[in-house]
């Protein structure tokens, strides 16, 4: 099947937090090969970093302060970030990449998204946009990682991308939106390659 892998950065968890990045690319589990021609990276326009600080997570503050500030600094409007979106969406490229004969719209993959990707892109992006554009079914690696957990093909740590990363040998986690968005395909085309023979 073919899907596209996303991720994002965000000033935070909570509601009230912002995206600040996001990266995506098309991979293929047949062909086991990831489209790299169809990758795809935004800043997103957020506060200055100064501002936000007080309110905060301390490992935002460690982690994020770079992203954050070249979001301020470099990012685009969110209505432009989804003018882009849906121009990239709509493209020849993208559609001849995900045609099939049941004309299904494009399968979400990411690392936990529940979390955080798909109730920020829901919202910023708005419930109709998520519709139009992407199935009602998607592929989340940390569910796929807890099944194989559960059934004792994998040891507990690999719960954490993090964990499921240092398992396949893939060094330790970027939280760059693009590097991850890589990363977790590669690393779902790594555990059908380990389980698949």
């Amino acid at each position: 099947m073919k899907y596209l892998s996303i991720d994002l950065e965000a000033t935070g968890l909570r509601e009230h937090d912002t995206i600040i990045e996001f990266g995506m690319i098309p991979f293929d589990t047949k062909t086991k090969t990831l489209e790299k021609d169809l990758a795809r990276n935004f800043f997103i326009k957020c506060d200055s970093f100064e501002s936000l600080k007080p309110n905060l997570d301390p490992w935002v503050i460690e982690h994020n302060e770079t992203l954050i500030k070249k979001a301020h600094s470099e990012g685009i409007a969110t209505d432009e970030f989804k003018r882009r979106l849906e121009t990239y969406l709509e493209s020849k490229e993208v559609k001849k990449y995900f045609a099939n004969d049941n004309n299904e719209k494009i399968i979400l993959f990411g690392k936990s998204m529940n979390a955080i990707d798909l109730p920020f892109l829901t919202r910023d992006l708005s419930w109709e946009f998520m519709r139009k554009h992407f199935h009602h079914r998607d592929l989340d690696l940390s569910s796929t990682a807890n099944t194989l957990i559960d059934m004792g093909m994998l040891p507990e740590f690999c719960s954490s991308g993090s964990g499921l990363m240092k398992f396949l040998n893939m060094g330790e986690v970027c939280h760059t939106a693009l590097e991850d968005a890589v990363n977790t395909a590669k690393m779902y085309l790594k555990l059908i390659d380990h389980f698949g023979k």
